[in-house]
């Protein structure tokens, strides 16, 4: 029985690919817009495929059709495009932001929810959102992640880049526990440069006491 659902998947993936190659018309599984062979022509109609079957519930299927998927040629926008809406999906409700810039995906990780005070390790209730955050992300091999700390500007230059340096890793360092390989990830540190908010307000100062995750396609090599 295994090996009949075994084969009816891999039958199920070829035929999908088959429509898409010959431009028949799909629904993709996000928007349930119709592609055509337009969409084949611009890499589009490869992500329907990769959103299809990454859908599923299993990982390992859920790996392989994303990793399929880069390697088909997906478009770069579309590729990011499912990614992005798998991420917020994932993080409705959450308190963590997702915009978009270009084919660049950023998750801002308010500290306030994501550590305690003056702390750099992973506050232990945010967990299940990064959870959520490496689902995503194990199935997108095909990009690159730099993690970023910020601070407020209360206390020292130096300790708040020591702080905002510390937190980063603390993000990173759990990622790779979730199987997120290390060579994708880029820690930094920006202590309490680039604020997003004014300093001199409670509220402005705990909206740049923050981590930031920028999700970037990787260059073809």
């Amino acid at each position: 029985m295994k090996q009949f659902t075994s084969i009816k998947k891999t039958l199920t993936v070829a035929t999908l690919a088959a429509l898409v190659a010959s431009g028949c018309t799909v629904l993709d599984p996000y928007t349930g817009e119709e592609k055509t062979s337009n969409a084949v022509k611009y890499g589009a109609g490869a992500a329907v495929v990769c959103g299809l079957i990454g859908a599923t519930k299993n990982s390992k299927y859920a790996r392989n059709a994303a990793l399929g998927c880069g390697a088909i040629g997906a478009g770069v926008g579309a590729y990011m495009d499912h990614q992005e809406a798998e991420l917020r999906e994932e993080l409705a409700g959450t308190g963590v932001g997702v915009k978009r810039n270009g084919d660049k995906i950023q998750l801002i990780m308010p500290g306030d929810i994501t550590f305690e005070t003056d702390r750099h390790d992973v506050n232990a209730d945010f967990y299940p959102v990064l959870n959520s955050v490496a689902k995503v992300l194990y199935k997108y091999v095909d990009t690159d992640l730099e993690v970023a700390g910020f601070t407020d500007s209360v206390g020292s230059d130096a300790y708040n880049q020591e702080l905002s340096e510390k937190r980063a890793s603390s993000v990173a360092s759990y990622l790779r526990q979730r199987d997120i390989q290390a060579g994708r990830l880029h820690v930094k540190g920006f202590g309490e440069r680039y604020p997003i908010a004014p300093n001199e307000t409670a509220q402005g100062r705990a909206q740049n006491r923050r981590v930031e995750l920028t999700i970037i396609p990787q260059e073809p090599s």
